[in-house]
């Protein structure tokens, strides 16, 4: 039984549920109706996976705080995990594994805030379902893309209605919504302040990370290396049903994330 069957299966059996939603969602979804619609489906709660995201940028940020002369590879992109387990064994003592990715963060706020409901996590990344089945078995995540909760929406006639916009988010934050743009983290994280630019490698696509691992071995000033695996980050992912090109994309993010906060 694949992860849709799953989710399938649950909803099925209206059991309660918690959607985790990835924070490149509004590249297939509307803002403003998407958490009436996965109500309307079978969630009972709702919460942002920016959320998780916040609590990654704090733990990165104490953890470079406690020393000066510590080096991170960021590890949010399973993908890149991979790689370096299988290729790079060298660079694993740098893998930021220490840090919650924004997914498994947002899993352990909910799990404290909603205990004793099945947390789904719905996003842009086949691998997410690897670091959750191998990497934390323990929070039961199941994962599915943006391509199955479309589906299911189909399948069930589930159209964005006026009343969805009554539906908001139980756990939200806005300052991190630019996560799935390459460099996101960089840029919500504040770690500029503390860090010279030299300091600081931003990298994606699956063409630029053997390189950008390679260097940062032999390039001691690098202290932290954000990389994403798919061209662009995350909004690249291929779980996403998209005819948007990666500018329109990133608009979409960018969009999103200057709704929220008011900046101009």
């Amino acid at each position: 039984m694949n992860e849709l069957q799953k989710l399938s299966e649950l909803l099925k059996n209206k059991s309660s549920m918690v959607a985790l939603l990835a924070p490149s969602f509004p590249i297939v979804f509307n803002p403003s109706t998407i958490c009436g619609q996965l109500n309307r489906l079978g969630f009972e709660n709702i919460v942002e996976v920016s959320v998780g995201a916040k609590q990654t940028n704090t733990m990165l940020i104490e953890a470079l705080n406690n020393d000066i002369n510590s080096r991170f590879i960021t590890s949010p992109c399973p993908n890149v995990v991979r790689i370096i387990r299988t290729k790079y064994p060298q660079a694993i003592p740098y893998l930021a594994t220490s840090i919650d990715s924004p997914m498994i963060a947002s899993a352990k706020i909910v799990k404290q805030k909603f205990p004793n409901k099945q947390i789904v996590f719905i996003g842009p990344c086949l691998v997410k379902k690897l670091e959750a089945s191998e990497d934390y078995p323990e929070l039961n995540i199941l994962c599915v893309t943006y391509k199955d909760i479309q589906q299911l929406f189909l399948e069930k006639n589930i159209k964005e209605k006026e009343s969805d916009k009554n539906i908001s988010f139980d756990i939200t934050n806005s300052n991190t919504r630019l996560y799935p743009i390459s460099g996101g983290l960089v840029q919500s994280s504040g770690v500029r302040d503390m860090l010279a630019e030299e300091d600081i490698q931003v990298v994606s696509g699956p063409k630029n990370v053997d390189k950008a691992i390679n260097n940062f071995l032999t390039s001691k000033n690098i202290r932290l290396l954000d990389i994403l695996f798919c061209d662009g980050g995350c909004i690249n992912g291929a779980g996403i049903n998209s005819l948007l090109d990666i500018d329109q994309r990133r608009k979409k993010i960018s969009d999103y994330f200057v709704a929220g906060t008011g900046t101009h």
